[in-house]
């Protein structure tokens, strides 16, 4: 399955190079919106919100209304999720809330999945150099994904794996990154980072893996 990607930053849709460089910024959301409501999912991030300098919480709250998404970025507390689900949103991403002073913590898992179901939950998996990285990508735990999911895969209805190295590089995806991660879970695996073809996404789909899909899209080398 393709999942669209709408990135949030300053009011407007962007594209960013690793999480930094803005390589590209819309502000037709009703375009996007319709040639996105074909599809059965779509994931929508706050990225003010992931860097802790403001939010979109406004524009979150209608394109959740009108398009099916798991929404991301900032969402580090139990109430932060339940404002994001309360708000339109099908599933909420949590990463940084899974971790209590640079580990990893069950302890947090099973309350959010306590408080708001495992069924409403995508935990993300955001590495860089092979170990997952938090707070918007700005910093970097030793825990590697692999470990992740086996600590905490009885919490969540899906993993989401982000390679930030070849994120919104449109190089394609290490598609060998994931194998190990697919054999790990019986859980929704949805991959993401520099994926830039329906070959790439075909075979994500071969292995029973999900993508994400934002650069490829707004170039127009994938058709949405």
């Amino acid at each position: 399955m393709l999942i669209p990607s709408i990135d949030l930053m300053g009011g407007k849709i962007v594209q960013l190079i690793q999480g930094k460089k803005k390589a590209l910024e819309f502000d037709n959301f009703e375009e996007w919106i319709a040639r996105f409501s074909r599809y059965p999912l779509v994931q929508l991030i706050d990225l003010d919100a992931a860097m802790g300098c403001g939010n979109n919480s406004a524009l979150v709250r209608e394109i959740a209304k009108s398009l099916p998404c798991q929404v991301g970025g900032g969402i580090r507390s139990l109430d932060t999720a339940k404002a994001a689900l309360e708000s339109g949103a099908r599933r909420v991403i949590v990463g940084s809330a899974l971790f209590q002073d640079g580990k990893l913590s069950a302890e947090s898992a099973e309350k959010l999945a306590t408080e708001v179901g495992s069924s409403r939950l995508v935990f993300a998996l955001d590495a860089v150099g092979g170990l997952v990285t938090i707070h918007g990508w700005q910093s970097t735990t030793a825990v590697r994904p692999l470990e992740m999911i086996q600590a905490l895969d009885r919490w969540c209805d899906a993993f989401l794996y982000t390679h930030v190295d070849t994120e919104g590089l449109l190089g394609g995806f290490p598609q060998e990154v994931i194998r190990p991660l697919r054999a790990a879970t019986t859980r929704q695996l949805i991959a993401a980072g520099g994926i830039r073809s329906q070959h790439e996404i075909d075979a994500l789909h071969a292995m029973g893996v999900d993508a994400v899909v934002g650069m490829a899209i707004y170039q127009g080398l994938i058709p949405a």
